[in-house]
């Protein structure tokens, strides 16, 4: 069988990102494995192929089809839906949907290579009191006793506070849930658990 009779029947011969049934064409996923499969293909539209191969064309609302797609079972969906989420996340939606993508470990490090590198200069670093990175999904612990801006709560010292987000505008700041109150936390303030 055809690479291509294999992706339109793994497709249902629809794009595999947005759904579309016009203009349909494979797609190879650039930094692949080696090999020439389905498995490192997609089954793309005309729009979002020309979209994936210029950055300059990206229409970011075209993209919110990927809040579907991003759970396709197929790991080269996965990856192009990574990709796209994370080119796009200065716009706002993509990163809540990067923070909530689940990927196997080996596909993860697969849409990784593809990424492109941002440059120091530009990359906004969120670091604990220690001087320790922090990433989106870490968990935190808070190192003293914080009032809560616009409420009578006081988040105690030593409360745990799971999978924070980041603040990609400024890098004291993060978010994350304590009593079950969505806050925003001051790195200053948080240890890396």
């Amino acid at each position: 069988m055809s690479l291509e009779q294999d992706l339109r029947d793994r497709s249902g011969n629809v794009c595999e990102l947005c759904g579309s049934t016009e203009d349909l064409d494979i797609y190879a996923i650039p930094e692949s494995p080696s090999t020439t499969t389905a498995d490192t293909h997609i089954f793309a539209c005309g729009t979002c192929r020309i979209q994936l191969e210029n950055p300059e064309a990206v229409e970011p609302n075209h993209w919110r089809c990927l809040n579907d797609s991003m759970w396709s079972p197929v790991p080269a969906v996965q990856v192009v839906a990574f990709r796209m989420l994370h080119q796009l996340r200065a716009e706002g939606w993509p990163q809540d949907l990067l923070d909530m993508m689940y990927m196997e470990e080996d596909t993860r490090e697969w849409a990784k290579a593809g990424v492109a590198q941002e440059t120091s200069a530009n990359a906004l670093v969120h670091r604990d009191s220690n001087g320790v990175i922090l990433e989106a999904g870490d968990s935190v612990v808070l190192i003293k006793d914080l009032k809560v801006k616009g409420s009578s709560m006081v988040a105690k010292q030593g409360t745990a506070v799971r999978r924070i987000s980041l603040d990609h505008e400024n890098e004291k700041y993060i978010e994350g849930k304590v009593d079950g109150q969505q806050i925003v936390l001051v790195t200053d303030y948080v240890k890396k658990i």
